[in-house]
């Protein structure tokens, strides 16, 4: 039996455990940093620190594609056409997924070089939702092509989750069984 690889494992980058993972994954991640990092041979003999610098250089590239996105239209007004704006955002959007889609694959290269071994579904699917044909057992880059519209270039689940809008589905839903329920004073004590 193989290595089972999810989804958005990079292509080109060989299964953890195989004789040229470590290598491809180098050449892999030195592709998405900067080109100067190619300079400081401690990234190539430690792949785990390549993999971490590789880590917040994608996060930035995905923060700057939002930042970008979100500011735009303010940005480019007067100074370019309304339908260069609307290309730009556009431009934004198909980036701000391939960013996303090379962030996740970025955090499971530096996963497996840690040593984590991936097992089919294993965190993949919202534990609030099923997993099936309505749930989210799609690649991340299908997810969020699908989204992009809805959320800002690059914006993963993970992150919106971060920001409370799960918790505040979840509040919602709570808070709906009880809703016109007066909760009881607390005594207080008057020392």
């Amino acid at each position: 039996m193989g290595t089972y690889l999810p989804p958005e494992w990079p292509t080109g980058v060989h299964p953890p455990g195989s004789e040229d993972f470590e290598s491809t994954a180098v050449g892999w991640l030195l592709d998405v940093v900067p080109p100067d990092y190619r300079l400081h041979g401690v990234l190539r003999r430690y792949p785990i620190a390549l993999a971490t610098m590789a880590r917040y250089h994608a996060k930035a590239c995905v923060e700057g594609a939002r930042q970008g996105y979100r500011t735009a239209r303010t940005e480019l007004t007067g100074s370019l056409p309304p339908h260069a704006i609307d290309t730009v955002l556009a431009a934004y959007r198909k980036e701000g997924v391939r960013l996303a889609a090379v962030a996740s694959a970025v955090d499971l290269v530096e996963r497996a070089l840690r040593g984590e071994v991936f097992t089919p579904g294993m965190g993949f699917a919202e534990p609030s939702e099923p997993a099936g044909p309505e749930g989210n057992d799609r690649p991340a880059a299908a997810r969020e092509a699908e989204a992009a519209g809805a959320r800002e270039p690059g914006q993963t689940q993970e992150s919106g989750r971060a920001r409370g809008t799960a918790g505040a589905r979840e509040a919602g839903a709570a808070g709906s069984r009880g809703a016109g329920r007066r909760q009881p004073a607390r005594a207080r004590k008057d020392g």
